[in-house]
């Protein structure tokens, strides 16, 4: 990937952040305003933690991109299967379409395209991610942790890359890092998918696979009616958080193998997943009633402390 030098400084206002992603054009800035809007309203926690760690001029491509993704999952998240994958091969074309000319009539495609241009690597996470869209399209639950693993390869890591691969790092380490970022974006949907079972047995769809359940005597008919084993339920759900704490654990070398001025972003995100297991087995069988949520307070303390540190620095 291209190194491009910057400033030091951990925290910029809006303006110099654009600035310093050359982003220059009244226009632009406008539509990577938007953008920044966007995201601060629906992912709060995470907008705070790009602004305060991230370098000032990777923060304009890392909140397009997230904008980007939140459109996409969005749009094909709406009704039956087929539905979604109406709207994903249209969107699909239209992305293509404005990567191809550089701009859009959307404001959401302009600004990906500006951050591709200055991050070429970004095109390629593009693609991938909406090749991999098709399976979250497709999914109606898993019969295996096998099939769990693939939904992981095909979808959410080329997901989670359209952010972590803004992330400044050195050829050397591209390996290892793919690798922990494997293991660390398992980890964050293992977390998603018990955090939110009640939600889902609702819709049908459960990322528990189908196996694992019936290890326990469980099925997802009985979960849906609160009809089960509070016991063999509490089992599973510890079991299942198990998996997620491995992958936690052995993905933070992630930490080592990008550059300096990062690394309080990357210590700062899987210590929110610390805080967010520790809510799931916690909450225990409660998921049933009530989704899972770490201490916002906490989370704030770990994002400002790793700002304090990196100030220090």
């Amino acid at each position: 990937m291209t190194r491009i030098p910057r400033p030091g400084t951990r925290w910029a206002p809006w303006g110099r952040c654009l600035t310093r992603a050359g982003i220059t054009d009244a226009a632009a800035r406008r539509d990577h305003s938007g953008q920044r809007r966007r995201v601060a309203r629906f992912a709060p926690a995470e907008y705070l933690a790009v602004r305060l760690l991230l370098p000032a001029d990777v923060v304009p491509g890392v909140i397009a991109a997230v904008a980007f993704m939140h459109v996409t999952d969005d749009r094909i998240d709406q009704g039956d299967a087929a539905r979604r994958a109406t709207a994903l091969e249209q969107w699909q074309g239209r992305t293509r379409r404005a990567l191809a000319a550089g701009t859009s009539e959307d404001a959401v495609l302009r600004a990906l395209c500006r951050s591709a241009d200055r991050h070429p690597s970004l095109r390629t996470h593009v693609g991938e991610f909406l090749a991999g869209a098709r399976a979250e399209v497709r999914w109606e639950g898993f019969a295996s942790d096998t099939d769990v693993r693939a939904y992981v390869d095909d979808y959410a890591m080329p997901a989670f890359m359209l952010t972590a691969g803004l992330l400044p790092r050195s050829p050397a380490n591209e390996p290892e890092f793919l690798r922990c970022c494997r293991l660390l974006i398992e980890a964050m949907q293992r977390l998603d998918w018990l955090e939110d079972l009640g939600e889902d047995l609702t819709t049908g769809r459960i990322g528990i696979p189908l196996d694992a359940l019936a290890a326990h005597g469980l099925d997802p008919k009985g979960l849906a009616a609160g009809e089960c084993d509070t016991g063999a339920l509490g089992r599973l759900l510890l079991e299942q958080a198990e998996k997620a704490r491995n992958c936690l654990t052995a993905s933070r070398a992630l930490e080592t193998v990008v550059d300096r001025e990062v690394r309080p972003f990357v210590r700062a995100l899987i210590r929110v997943q610390d805080l967010r297991l520790q809510a799931v087995l916690r909450s225990g069988p409660g998921l049933l009633a009530t989704a899972s949520k770490p201490s916002r307070a906490k989370a704030l303390l770990v994002l400002a402390g790793e700002a304090f540190s990196a100030s220090r620095r």
